[in-house]
């Protein structure tokens, strides 16, 4: 999963900077395209990058320990929520960056953290009370924890609860990054 989120927001995000830094954003601006289907052909690609690359790392990896998939449906669920999440994600930072070094601020401040408390490398409930309620308002937290439930069958959460939360997540990056694009900020000037 850290795979297909680090990917996908990579794919937005530096398709992005690479564009405004190069001044190629122009060319990307002129087609009589919507700001809508700006989003859509940006988060599209970022989230089928972000399952590409989960697919491989499943395919080098499933030969030294092959996987007991529980629910394959709730993996791809969570892979393609989550890499859109990321692109949608990577479309903010990619628009509000300047330089690739505020790209990287926004992924060591940002991201980052978010990644660091959602449980990918333990289950929440060895946390301290304070820090497991604190897990409970990361995005990030519910996409780990319902892919994880797609391989093993277990989970910290219901994976009901975990879509509801991932798919809030969605519409609400989504929104304010279609916002972003509709008022032009940082690319039409």
């Amino acid at each position: 999963m850290m795979s297909v989120l680090q990917n996908a927001f990579a794919n937005s995000s530096s398709s992005l900077i690479q564009s405004k830094v190069t001044g190629s954003l122009v060319f990307v601006l002129l087609p009589p395209i919507s700001y809508l289907e700006f989003f859509l052909a940006y988060v599209l690609a970022a989230a089928i990058r972000g399952v590409v690359v989960g697919i491989g790392v499943l395919a080098v990896t499933v030969w030294f320990a092959p996987p007991g998939i529980a629910a394959p449906l709730w993996i791809l669920v969570f892979a393609l929520l989550g890499g859109a999440i990321m692109g949608a994600l990577g479309v903010i930072a990619g628009i509000w960056a300047d330089k690739f070094d505020q790209l990287a601020a926004f992924q060591n401040f940002m991201i980052m953290p978010l990644t660091m408390l959602s449980g990918v490398f333990y289950s929440i409930h060895s946390l301290p009370v304070f820090w497991q309620q604190v897990s409970q308002f990361n995005p990030v937290f519910y996409m780990i924890d319902g892919f994880r439930y797609g391989f093993f069958g277990t989970s910290d959460v219901s994976p009901l609860l975990s879509l509801a939360v991932v798919s809030t997540a969605f519409v609400g990056v989504s929104a304010f990054s279609l916002t972003l694009l509709k008022r032009g900020y940082k690319l039409r000037n």
